[in-house]
This record gives C-alpha cells, sequence and structure tokens, in this order.
C-alpha cells in the first residue's frame, strides 16, 4: 500500500510516497520517473545523522547473464542516489544529469541488499558535483561521481 507522504523540508521531493508494508516500509520512493520504477524500485530515506541512504533488493531481473547484477542496473541506481544524495542542495527544484561516471569494483548477487551513500563535494549553484558508493550487502560495488545541473523555473 502507498500513501503520499508530506516532502522533508529541503528534501528535493515533492512528490515522493511512502511504502506502508514490505521490506522498505517507511522508506520513500518518487513515482514520478517510471523508468526507475520499472528498474528498481529504488528507495531513500534520511538517516539518524542527516545523510541520505537509497536502497533496493537485488533480484533475478537485475542479473546479467553471468548471474550478477548489470552494471547498467547498477548505473541507473547511482543515478537515483545522486538526487537524494544532493536533496539538500536542490531544495525543490528540478535537475538533470550531466555527467555520471562509475568505477566497478564488485559483484552484486541476486538477493543482495543494494545501498548508496555519498555526499555533495561541491553546491551553492546551478551546478552540484556529487561522489557516492554503492554496496551489495555491505561490500563495495561501484564507487560514482555525477554533475547535477539545476533547471531553470519556467
Amino acid at each position: 500500500m502507498k500513501e503520499t507522504a508530506s516532502p522533508e523540508p529541503g528534501d528535493g521531493y515533492a512528490h515522493s510516497e511512502v511504502a506502508s508494508e514490505g521490506e522498505f516500509a517507511g522508506w520513500s520512493y518518487w513515482p514520478g520517473d517510471p523508468y526507475e520504477q520499472r528498474s528498481g524500485p529504488f528507495y531513500r530515506r534520511r538517516e539518524a545523522g542527516g545523510d541520505h541512504v537509497c536502497a533496493f533488493r537485488a533480484e533475478e531481473r537485475h542479473m546479467n547473464g553471468a548471474g550478477f547484477m548489470h552494471g547498467g542496473c547498477l548505473m541507473t541506481f547511482a543515478d537515483f542516489a545522486l538526487f537524494a544524495i544532493a536533496a539538500d542542495e536542490l531544495g525543490e527544484d528540478n535537475a538533470v544529469t550531466v555527467n555520471l561516471s562509475g568505477d566497478f569494483l564488485g559483484a552484486v548477487p541476486s538477493g543482495a541488499l543494494v545501498e548508496a551513500r555519498g555526499e555533495v563535494t561541491r553546491g551553492g549553484g546551478k551546478t552540484i558535483f556529487v561522489r557516492g558508493l554503492v554496496t551489495g550487502d555491505g561490500k563495495p560495488a561501484l564507487s560514482f561521481t555525477g554533475i547535477i545541473r539545476r533547471l531553470a523555473a519556467g
């Protein structure tokens, strides 16, 4: 079951919803991106220290021919995580990914809990720089950097 959430101040998810059941009950997700919903769905929440963490559970449909998570799935999740990590910088503004690069560090098997954490390395203007790490069951799987460009209103 889903319910519309009141966005956290400055969380950048004006239209987020909160999962009310299952493994990710209480976690928010953004239903406004059909590609991410079909790819994931991906979830995010704010941790006690104020940082954002993103997560999803690896399923067979996320795997490549070798039986490990497809690199495209990892990069799609990293792109989602860019915006969660930069949520405080973005506020209610829309933005687009200008650059996303990653280094694959390890394989993620089906059933693993996949998480992403990171930090804004530079913000305050129209361009926001982010770096992060995706893990599978706590083991490094992908380090990534990205650049987000805030869009002008209108």
